[in-house]
């Protein structure tokens, strides 16, 4: 059985411990409400330029632009947007699972992958499993820039134009609540079909100017920039949102530690006390 100096600094090792998490606990709380902010800023923005491009796949144009039309798929690139930081429990591993089950699935299909990685931990991962990647972007903070992702993206939709990938997937997690974050794979390129609204006519189309490849090609970068960056911008809030519950737990953990450690203190003073009364005893009854 341990001493009483063996528990007692167990236990003040565990009290610091708690102190650092219940510490961080409060800075993840914080972050996550400026996190928050700063995804719904961006939604306004992705949901009309969204509705733009959902009505032009409805036109009749006479350009079609490469990322929507469907091709054999050989090859796929999955963007894969993850945290730079660790101690928020399960969202990286959650996602890294969903996308592999997507690969393998492809796999069966002989449909090859590669990767483009944002965060040092997408980055580690895939440095430790393998796989083929494309573009990294790393460390881009609690507030990342658009031109921070603009060479990452470029890097993937050049190889879709030259015909070296023929699908890309978005992978991150969407903020469903505080206490959920759900990891998601969405087709990205081709662009997903939309369903036609009963009212618009069968046969129509938008007049471009200058030229319908020209602004096409633009519009539809920029949408995908947009779409990345909103992806980048959620998986921020949603990390902050599991390193609060992951402090949390930490923090309920380490006080459940110490109960029981003081208990287990008690007992071993008791005994320290039991026998030293008993080794007096004995003591007098030998003189």
């Amino acid at each position: 059985m341990a001493n009483t100096k063996e528990v007692r600094n167990q236990i003040a090792s565990i009290k610091g411990t708690q102190k650092i998490t219940s510490a961080m606990e409060l800075v993840a709380a914080s972050k996550m409400k400026k996190t928050q902010d700063g995804m719904l800023e961006g939604r306004p923005y992705s949901e009309k330029i969204k509705d733009v491009i959902a009505h032009i796949a409805t036109s009749s144009s006479e350009y079609s632009h490469p990322f929507y039309e469907e091709r054999k798929p050989k090859k796929a690139c999955f963007i894969i947007v993850s945290s730079d930081k660790g101690l928020c429990g399960g969202l990286n591993i959650n996602l890294f699972k969903s996308v592999i089950a997507k690969s393998a699935e492809l796999n069966e299909e002989e449909i090859e992958s590669c990767f483009a990685l944002i965060g040092s931990k997408a980055a580690a991962f895939f440095k430790s499993v393998g796989g083929e990647v494309v573009a990294k972007a790393e460390k881009l903070g609690d507030k990342p820039n658009p031109d921070d992702l603009i060479g990452l993206t470029k890097v993937v939709l050049d190889l879709h134009k030259n015909g070296d990938i023929d699908q890309a997937y978005l992978c991150s997690n969407i903020f469903v609540n505080t206490m959920t974050q759900q990891p998601t794979v969405q087709q990205l390129i081709p662009l997903p079909p939309v369903e036609q609204d009963n009212l618009t006519p069968a046969h129509w189309d938008y007049i471009y100017e200058p030229e319908a490849k020209d602004l096409l090609e633009g519009l539809l970068t920029r949408y995908i920039e947009s779409l990345i960056y909103q992806a980048v911008v959620e998986n921020n809030a949603c990390e902050q949102a599991a390193k609060m519950i992951a402090m949390k737990n930490a923090t309920d953990n380490a006080g459940d530690l110490i109960k029981e450690l003081e208990l287990l203190y008690n007992n071993v003073r008791q005994a320290a006390i039991t026998q030293e009364l008993s080794e007096i005893v004995g003591g007098a009854s030998a003189v």
